[in-house]
């Protein structure tokens, strides 16, 4: 019973030392500790005998707690040894190391890396989702012009960034408007383009070292014409007056100060656009109409403000009864809005949408009336597309034909067919084929022209040239 008494109190010590050994040294597993209590313990039973290993397995309450901290604090020891080890690897052996923790650790683990995990599926989503977005441009493929045909221009409109830096606003919505359209006749493509270079001219300012007359025209006339070329071609009247306005700022005094310039310059402009649009169609209208009779019948092609008023003046102004048959544009119908002014002024009309029944509506007319858009020297009128056609069918059936046209309109140029110069018609253009916007009538096919000059045979076409240059 001694023996019992005395061995009894050293198993707990011998297992609190085995517990203490265990946390000096981390490195060992909860396994080896384990191990090791009972080999100590059979040296301390080979002491004391058989009752010692039944009082080892008998332990109070306090004992009990006594080993089961000293194990905690073995483990916390051991995770803090295993933790530094495992964070420099960051391979599988460091997962396992991190596994093999508590399970508070590895729930703690399983939340740090869920909106990881989450913030890597998201992302990964969202590239998804923005290479999905991306759509490929595609290219705007233009209809192919055969090389025969490479000369005529396309008229298109220029973006404004690909515009030089010297080009006015005013010339920048110009071009704009004549690439879309909305100022097509060749009488109002002129005024409008000397209106736009009165607003250049008044925004320029001679640079020093520079002189008005030398540095404007190189600097900041020509880009602003070639410009206006690169929306739609020039008609003829613009190329005159472009010529027109260089020769008078050359003959500007070098000593003349640039407000005495530009004021010289504005009233250059005004006179003429007085003299060679607006009086010369006042002109041209009065002679027109002298030259309808009452209860005529007259035929026109499509749209040109000349005739129109000519037609006006001879009903209204002069108290002419007559009528008017409209051969319309089939492609663009122009004459809609012509047979609808004409009627609202009180005139009878016929209109026709297009070139059918021609012969039978010329063989009741009296006279053919139709504008144009220039005359080249060797008297071929250059006008609307389809207007030969009228022409040619009025000859053939013994129907005079007169056109109508300003001598600004008038070229030294020299055409035989309708494609020597040309326009493609932007919206009827592909590669199946293309519509040209004018065409040329040969001199024996028009009976006169009516300029402000008067009423002219074609063939004195060359001779009004060789006048206007002496003036």
């Amino acid at each position: 019973m001694a023996t019992e008494g005395e061995n009894a109190p050293g198993a707990p010590q011998n297992e609190i030392a085995t517990a203490a050994v265990a946390v000096e040294q981390p490195k060992e597993t909860p396994k080896e500790t384990s191990a090791a209590k009972p080999a100590k313990s059979g040296k301390d039973s080979k002491g004391t005998g058989a009752p010692a290993a039944e009082g080892e397995k008998k332990l109070s309450g306090a004992e009990l707690k006594a080993k089961a901290k000293a194990e905690k604090q073995a483990r916390r020891a051991q995770q803090k040894a295993a933790q530094p080890a495992a964070a420099p690897s960051g391979g599988p052996g460091g997962q396992q190391a991190q596994v093999g923790g508590d399970a508070k650790g590895g729930k703690s683990k399983q939340k740090q890396d869920g909106p990881q995990a989450a913030g890597g599926a998201g992302a990964r989503g969202q590239q998804t989702k923005q290479a999905a977005v991306v759509v490929p441009v595609v290219k705007e493929v233009k209809p192919t012009i055969p090389e025969c045909y490479s000369h005529l221009s396309v008229a298109k409109r220029t973006p404004l960034t690909h515009a030089d830096k010297d080009v006015h606003p005013a010339m920048l919505l110009l071009g704009q408007q004549m690439a879309a359209f909305a100022v097509s006749d060749s009488t109002a493509r002129l005024e409008a383009t000397l209106l736009a270079f009165k607003k250049v001219i008044d925004s320029y300012a001679t640079p020093q070292g520079n002189t008005f007359s030398r540095h404007f025209t190189s600097h900041i006339l020509n880009p602003q014409v070639e410009y206006l070329s690169a929306c739609r071609p020039m008609c003829f009247s613009m190329g005159n007056a472009v010529r027109w306005l260089k020769l008078q700022i050359s003959k500007i005094d070098i000593d003349l100060p640039d407000y005495e310039a530009r004021k010289l310059l504005h009233e250059s402009i005004d006179n003429f656009l007085r003299e060679r649009v607006h009086l010369a169609d006042e002109v041209i209208i009065e002679t027109a109409a002298a030259l309808i009779t009452d209860g005529e019948t007259i035929l026109t092609y499509a749209h040109h403000p000349l005739v129109q008023r000519a037609f006006r003046h001879a009903h209204v102004e002069q108290g002419k009864q007559v009528t008017v048959i409209i051969i319309d544009d089939p492609f663009e119908l122009t004459g809609k809005e012509l047979a609808k002014s004409l009627r609202a002024d009180g005139l009878s009309v016929i209109y026709v949408p297009g070139l059918n029944a021609l012969r039978a509506h010329l063989a009741n007319t009296d006279m053919v009336l139709v504008g144009a858009e220039a005359m080249f020297s060797n008297g071929a009128m250059y006008a609307r597309a389809g207007t030969c056609d009228v022409a040619i069918a009025a000859q053939d059936l013994g129907v005079q034909v007169v056109g109508l046209s300003e001598t600004i309109n008038f070229t030294e140029r020299v055409a035989m067919d309708s494609l020597t110069y040309n326009e493609i018609d932007p919206e009827n253009n592909s590669n199946d084929g293309f519509r040209l916007l004018f065409d040329t009538t040969q001199d024996k096919h028009v009976t006169a022209v009516i300029t402000e000059l008067g009423n002219t045979a074609t063939s004195s076409v060359a001779a009004i040239l060789r006048k206007l240059e002496e003036l």
